[in-house]
C-alpha cells in the first residue's frame, strides 16, 4: 500500500506552506505500509515556540484555503512546543529545534519511504544545524562564552 494521491497532494501543499514561513528541516514519509490510521507524516521544525505556531497557522489556512482541508484534531497549541495536526490522510508534526532533536522522530520513521517535496521544502534541510551554529556564535560574540 502507497500513500493516496490526496495525501501527496495534502503533505506538498503542507510543506510548501511551512517552507514558506521558515520552517527547518521539512521531510515527511509514506507511513502507509506500517500504520493504519494514516498514510503519510511530515516533520518541520522552528527555532521558537511563535514560529512553530506561525507554521502551524499557515499550514491549516493553506490546507482549508487551498484543499477544502480541515484537520480532525489540533494538539499542542498550549506551549507550542510540538504542535501535531491530524487531517486523518496525514499527520503534521510541527516541533521547536529542542524537541525535534530529543524525540528524533526521523529515527522511527527512517526505514518508511521519504515522499518528494517542493523544492522550497528540499531546500530547509540542515537549516536547524545552521541555525543553532549561527546562535552559539552570536552568544559567544555576545557574552565571551558560550551559555
Amino acid at each position: 500500500m502507497t500513500a493516496t494521491d490526496r495525501s501527496i497532494e495534502l503533505i506538498s501543499a503542507a510543506a510548501q506552506a511551512a517552507a514558506d514561513k521558515l520552517a527547518h528541516d521539512i521531510i515527511a514519509y509514506d507511513v502507509s505500509d506500517v500504520l493504519s490510521i494514516t498514510d503519510a507524516f511530515l516533520l518541520a521544525s522552528a527555532p521558537n515556540d511563535r514560529q512553530v505556531k506561525s507554521i502551524v497557522d499557515e499550514i491549516e489556512e493553506r490546507l482549508n484555503k487551498e484543499l477544502g482541508a480541515k484537520p480532525v484534531r489540533r494538539e499542542g497549541d498550549r506551549d507550542a512546543r510540538w504542535i501535531l495536526l491530524d487531517y486523518v490522510d496525514i499527520v503534521v508534526h510541527v516541533q521547536h529545534s529542542e524537541e525535534r532533536v530529543f524525540y528524533a522522530l526521523e529515527r522511527l520513521w527512517k526505514d518508511c519511504p521519504e515522499l518528494d517535496l517542493p523544492e522550497e521544502a528540499k531546500a530547509t534541510r540542515g537549516k536547524a544545524a545552521e541555525h543553532a551554529k549561527l546562535q552559539a556564535e552570536e552568544d559567544v560574540s555576545e557574552y565571551g562564552e558560550v551559555r
